[in-house]
């Protein structure tokens, strides 16, 4: 039996992958697979080659959304199925499960269409402590700032911000910032074929003032090992229940995903708070949590065995 062919999808900005993600060409390697690192938008690769294409860091594809989702749609086996690609890159997925309950970070939507004004948008911040204002299609904290709702100054720097966003005709998502980001951290938890994997503690990345500039594809993450609570594990299945529910072209015999990454903080008076799902792209920290390389290794390969999810329905 041939080996399977894998394809490792990065940016023309890490043509060698992320840092964490190098390490994944030896595994499975070992694991009896032939693996090749291709740029996404790169028209000298030929998709159809691949047993299978996994996403990885395409960090860039939001300078270049709707070539992006064609191409998804185009790869002939994309184990991240297409329909899931479209769905969780924009962020407006966060709107579809807090109307059905979930516990989401409060967020307001700001839409080009709606031509704010300056007392407009003004009138849509927070009128105390610090909030968050990003675009609904972003990756790595990019076009991301997080501003005093007291401070004058700092509510102008906030107008401005998502003034340069909407008239870019970007929807831009102006977030409650939750103390406990500063001073207990996110978590995030991996799930691999919807199986817990691991977690890792993510530090605030944001300091009052940071504005929306960041030098180059993402703003850098000081992470560390955790270990995730019962309380944590039970509201990451929910997220994904809730999603696997919800996602336009999905049905509940279609199977887990490869992988998943759930964002989570957790106030002192309550249960944790969905801060993102992340099912395109995301880190997924392996150097922190021995065995979940191989784990991941292992995941792929038997995607490639299953072959395509034809419960999963790609949409027009």
């Amino acid at each position: 039996m041939p080996k399977p062919h894998i394809a490792l999808v990065t940016c023309a900005d890490l043509p060698d992958l992320e840092p964490e993600d190098r390490p994944l060409l030896d595994a499975l390697r070992e694991r009896d697979a032939e693996v090749s690192v291709a740029v996404w938008n790169d028209p000298d690769v030929d998709w159809s080659a691949f047993d299978g294409s996994v996403l990885r860091s395409t960090w860039d594809y939001t300078d270049n959304y709707e070539a992006f989702i064609s191409w998804a749609r185009s790869v002939p086996r994309l184990l991240n199925p297409p329909n899931v690609v479209r769905w969780n890159s924009d962020k407006h997925y966060l709107e579809r499960l807090a109307a059905h309950g979930l516990d989401v970070v409060e967020t307001t939507w700001l839409e080009p269409d709606r031509n704010f004004d300056k007392r407009a948008l003004h009138n849509r911040f927070p009128a105390r402590e610090d909030f968050v204002i990003k675009p609904a299609i972003s990756a790595g904290s990019k076009d991301t700032g997080r501003y005093t709702a007291t401070d004058a100054d700092s509510r102008r720097y906030a107008i401005e911000h998502a003034e340069r966003l909407l008239k870019a005709g970007r929807s831009v998502m102006v977030q409650r910032y939750i103390p406990e980001v500063d001073s207990v951290g996110e978590s995030a938890l991996i799930f691999l074929h919807g199986t817990f994997s691991h977690s890792v503690h993510k530090d605030a990345m944001l300091a009052p003032g940071d504005d929306d500039v960041v030098d180059g594809l993402y703003r850098p993450e000081s992470m560390s090992q955790h270990q995730a609570t019962d309380a944590e594990i039970e509201a990451a299945q929910n997220v994904l229940a809730f999603a696997r529910a919800r996602i336009p072209g999905r049905n509940p015999s279609s199977r887990p995903l490869l992988y998943a990454r759930v964002d989570l903080v957790t106030p002192r008076s309550g249960s944790p708070v969905l801060m993102e799902l992340e099912l395109v792209e995301p880190s997924l920290f392996f150097s922190l949590a021995p065995g979940s390389l191989e784990r991941f290794a292992d995941a792929i390969l038997a995607e490639v065995r299953m072959g395509p999810d034809t419960h999963n329905i790609e949409l027009a």
